[in-house]
């Protein structure tokens, strides 16, 4: 199934992209689905295994299942004051 993902703010830098659409099996979970952007290698390696993540403009867990179509938005950290 193909999944949208979504990159902003530092994470956009980190990895070079605001979006990516990948490929990954029936039944992924939103950690799955990070698990896998991290083994890209790279810079990838370097996003949080666990970050903040919102599924089709909802915050999620990231037990969360994927289907074909979610769009994965990967929140970096926010400060304020």
């Amino acid at each position: 199934m193909r999944i949208r993902t979504l990159f902003f703010a530092s994470f956009k830098d980190l990895v070079g992209t605001g979006r990516i659409d990948l490929d990954v099996p029936d039944g992924t979970t939103v950690a799955g689905l990070v698990s896998a952007l991290r083994k890209r290698g790279g810079t990838w390696e370097k996003l949080p295994a666990e970050p903040a993540v919102a599924v089709n403009l909802e915050y999620s867990e990231l037990s969360r299942a994927l289907h074909h179509g979610d769009e994965v938005a990967v929140i970096p950290p926010v400060a304020g004051g």
